[in-house]
């Protein structure tokens, strides 16, 4: 294949933008906030779990207190009449004597609930504070992540920016250029990720190895407008006077 030497070296600036673009989808795959995000997500999983094991506990508390509850209201009850039929003090003595007994027993049965009762409303009040412990860490964590997707949002913006510069910069740049020689550069650039380099020196820039001495003497031989490849890697060596030929 045959392109002009100052075509040739035009292709070194469709590589710098090839290049560039490479580096900014590169920065799109790897922004930062992509590993934090993910974190968070799995914090966020863990945190949501959490709270509903903590949302349960107090679920199951509230149930506990209400039962009790409906415990001691069913001994006031019973006391309450019998209070009221031994006020009334009707009745043989041995029954009068009987409900006394019974009052002294709902009295202790109505403190020892009301005991439990105030050890679960204490238990209820320590988990409520798990849980709003754990909703208060499920807001902060839901405000970092929401300020970690706008710092995203806000990376990809630019990065997006940035490409369709480059993007704008390379069509025509591409398209004053010999199509066989763009097709060329191109297939070798999916290939290797690099199409064109410069020759400085005796070494290939796409490779960095030194050319052989009959490979340079091929090169020299070669006219000025021939595209020559290096061996090793196959991309496309652009000659300069800092070749070494």
């Amino acid at each position: 294949m045959k392109a002009d030497p100052q075509v040739q070296r035009r292709l070194l600036d469709l590589q710098a933008i090839d290049t560039a673009l490479a580096q900014l989808a590169h920065r799109r795959r790897s922004l930062p906030e992509r590993a934090e995000l993910e974190a968070l997500a799995r914090e966020l999983s863990a945190l949501e779990d959490e709270r509903v094991r903590a949302q349960v506990a107090v679920d199951d508390l509230d149930r506990d207190i209400a039962r009790m509850e409906k415990d001691v209201e069913q001994v006031r009850a019973r006391k309450e009449k019998d209070e009221a039929r031994l006020a009334a003090g009707t009745g043989p003595a041995r029954e009068l004597e009987a409900l006394q007994h019974e009052l002294a027993s709902l009295n202790r049965r109505q403190s020892d609930l009301e005991d439990a009762e105030l050890e679960l409303m204490e238990q209820r009040e320590t988990a409520q504070g798990v849980l709003d412990g754990v909703e208060q860490r499920l807001a902060e964590t839901r405000d970092k992540r929401a300020a970690t997707e706008q710092r995203r949002d806000d990376s990809l913006a630019e990065i997006a920016k940035e490409e369709e510069f480059k993007r704008t910069s390379r069509q025509p740049l591409a398209a004053d250029l010999p199509s066989d020689l763009v097709t060329l550069y191109d297939r070798i650039r999916e290939d290797t990720g690099l199409g064109a380099a410069l020759l400085t020196a005796g070494r290939c820039g796409g490779c960095r190895l030194e050319l052989s001495g009959a490979d340079l003497a091929r090169i020299r031989k070669a006219a000025p407008d021939d595209v020559v490849r290096c061996e090793d890697c196959r991309r496309i060596m652009v000659r300069t006077n800092e070749s070494g030929l």
